[in-house]
């Protein structure tokens, strides 16, 4: 009947809006991925922050240190999760990791009323020196060479400096580290020199075009 032809139609929309609304895979279901921007072009290619690389949960066990660039292909958030879990007692948390990651996109969601990804995605490409200076010597005279820095290593090297910053403010502190962690990316993202990362940043690049 009429009825029941009603009902089959209903059922087949509330279906397709259910696809609709898996098909979208956002980070802890909260936070979408299809606006993020990568805007320096450079560094496009190495920063898994968009499309074919979206998950739930930064938590995927990926296998990405088999290889030399595998680790690019890691989603940026979960780089990050890993980044956090250092210094002997925190080795191997990964599931605190994620939660202090989670806590910190929320307070940055708060602060900023943007996207915590893209807020993310703008910090580690504000935060990773552009050039740097290597040590070269033989015969016990060293002097200091300018050189560029590549994309990848500038992607990591953003990374590791957040995370640095966020765990030396919480240190001793009454600060939680997702507090931290959330200052530091935002500080990071504006290009303040408030910023742990920023700060060593243009430490780097001083010394480098000081060495030319």
């Amino acid at each position: 009947g009429r009825a029941g032809r009603a009902g089959q139609v209903r059922q087949a929309r509330n279906r397709t809006d259910r696809m609709a609304f898996v098909s979208e895979i956002k980070l802890f279901n909260k936070w979408s991925f299809s606006e993020v921007q990568v805007s320096d072009i450079a560094l496009q290619d190495y920063m898994a922050a968009a499309a074919p690389n979206e998950v739930y949960v930064p938590h995927t066990a990926g296998r990405y240190q088999m290889k030399r660039f595998r680790k690019a292909k890691c989603p940026l958030v979960e780089r990050l999760v890993c980044s956090m879990m250092f210094h002997g007692r925190n080795a191997g948390k990964k599931l605190m990791a994620v939660r202090i990651v989670k806590h910190a996109l929320e307070i940055i969601h708060i602060l900023t009323d943007q996207n915590p990804m893209q807020v993310l995605v703008n910090a580690v490409s504000n935060a990773g020196p552009r050039e740097d200076s290597t040590r070269v010597g033989s015969a016990g005279i060293v002097r200091r060479q300018a050189v560029d820095v590549s994309p990848f290593r500038r992607v990591n090297q953003a990374i590791y400096l957040i995370s640095i910053g966020a765990r030396e403010a919480s240190f001793r502190n009454i600060k939680t580290i997702a507090e931290c962690l959330a200052d530091e990316v935002i500080n990071a993202s504006k290009g303040s020199s408030n910023s742990y990362a920023i700060k060593k940043k243009d430490e780097l690049e001083r010394v480098a075009k000081a060495n030319r």
